[in-house]
C-alpha cells in the first residue's frame, strides 16, 4: 500500500529538507519503495514550497509518482493549510504548526494535531531554525510512517555538515513533544 505524504508550507522553513530526510529514512534505512518531489514557487524565502513524499511500506514499485489525496499532511503555514487541508483523505493525519496557522479549514480527517511548532522550537532552541526538524520528529510519532532511528540516520546523513548536532536536538524535541500526546486509534483532535 502506498502512503502519501505532503510537508508544506514556505521558502526558509526547510519543507524540502524534512522531504528528503524522510524520504531517505523510508527507501535507504528501511528499504522501503520511496518517490519524492517538490515544487517552490518562486524559489525564493517565503514562496509556496511543498515536498511530497509516496511511500510502499511493502517495498512495491510505486506505478503513479504523483500525491493526489494526502494520507498525512505537515503544514507550517497558514497558505498552506489553506490549500492542503481539504485535500486529505478521511482516514489521514494533519499536523499542523499553529504558531503559524490561526484559522484551521474544516475537514473530516480523522486525526489532526496543532501543536505550536515554531514557538516550542524558539523557546527550546532560541531560534525558530529547526522547527522542521521539531515537526518531522512528532509526525513519526504520530505516524510511525518510519522508525525513530531511520528519521537519525537519514538526518546524520543528508542536513548540511556542521549543522548534524543542531538539527539531531531538533529532531528529538520533537519526539520529546510528542510524547504528551495522547495518540488516539480512533477520532481525535489536539493542540498543545
Amino acid at each position: 500500500m502506498v502512503r502519501e505524504i505532503r510537508i508544506s508550507g514556505s521558502g526558509g522553513q526547510g519543507i524540502l529538507l524534512a522531504g528528503l530526510v524522510l524520504a531517505e529514512a523510508a527507501g535507504v534505512y528501511e528499504h522501503k519503495q520511496v518517490i519524492q518531489t517538490e515544487d517552490f514557487g518562486g524559489a525564493m524565502r517565503g514562496g509556496a514550497v511543498r515536498s511530497d513524499v509516496l511511500i510502499d511500506e511493502q517495498g512495491e514499485e510505486i506505478d503513479f509518482p504523483v500525491v493526489i489525496a494526502p494520507d498525512i499532511l505537515m503544514a507550517m503555514t497558514q497558505a498552506a493549510a489553506e490549500r492542503w487541508m481539504p485535500t486529505v483523505k478521511d482516514s489521514g493525519i494533519i499536523l499542523y504548526d499553529s504558531t503559524n496557522i490561526t484559522k484551521v479549514p474544516p475537514s473530516k480527517v480523522a486525526r489532526v494535531y496543532g501543536i505550536a511548532i515554531t514557538d516550542i522550537t524558539k523557546a527550546n532552541l532560541g531560534t525558530d531554525l529547526g522547527a522542521n526538524m521539531v515537526a518531522l520528529g512528532i509526525l513519526q510519532r504520530v505516524s510511525q510512517i518510519v522508525s525513530e532511528d531511520a528519521l537519525r540516520w537519514a538526518l546524520a546523513e543528508r542536513v548540511p555538515k556542521g549543522t548534524q548536532r543542531f538539527n539531531k536536538k531538533a529532531l528529538e524535541l520533537g519526539f520529546d513533544i510528542a510524547k504528551d500526546l495522547q495518540i488516539p486509534t480512533g477520532r481525535a483532535r489536539g493542540t498543545l
